[in-house]
């Protein structure tokens, strides 16, 4: 019989991630608002970007896991169609869950900036210092941001939309977090 939900693993990773990125991305929004105050701004900042670190590191064990462990099969009621945009969302949203962190790194240590988390860890810088870099990182991230906002926002309609009006099993690949599943 083949298996028709993601492993627990699998689901705890995506939950682990959704609950993260869905903190991160308000704070990374906020944070470069003109006005803000000072103290407040910084503490997004550090907070910003020290998930954006976690991030990364979750996404690498997520697709080592994934590659490990084949996700199930597309269930038979998705239209040709949709497949191919499943397909084609999910490859996207993990491209930009690799290059929106990267982006930020290479942004934050081009321009000289800390991140704490890795500075605590006595970890060099992997990038030189440069504004010009820096300037472009920081253009990456932000559009890669929105662009990953978007599909989010389509993979959250998607979910929805087979779990609440489709009611076809979809959903329930992925829901619940954790327990009910296989490793």
């Amino acid at each position: 019989m083949t298996q028709s939900r993601y492993t627990g693993t699998a689901r705890g990773l995506h939950w682990l991630m959704a609950v993260f990125i869905l903190l991160t991305i308000p704070a990374g929004l906020i944070m470069v608002q003109p006005g803000l105050d000072r103290s407040l701004q910084n503490g997004l900042f550090i907070y910003h970007k020290n998930i954006g670190v976690l991030l990364l590191i979750l996404i690498v064990v997520r697709l080592v896991w994934r590659l490990r462990n084949p996700p199930p099969a597309k269930p038979s009621s998705l239209s040709p169609i949709q497949a191919r945009i499943a397909e084609f969302t999910h490859i996207a949203m993990y491209a930009l869950l690799f290059l929106v962190p990267i982006a930020g790194y290479v942004r934050v240590k081009a321009g000289g900036f800390p991140i704490e988390s890795l500075d605590a860890l006595s970890i060099p810088s992997l990038v030189p210092r440069s504004e010009a870099l820096a300037e472009i990182a920081k253009t990456v991230h932000y559009g890669a941001g929105l662009l990953l906002i978007a599909l989010i926002a389509m993979h959250i309609g998607a979910a929805l939309f087979h779990g609440v009006v489709k009611q076809d099993g979809v959903f329930s690949r992925m829901w619940p977090p954790v327990g009910g599943g296989t490793r």
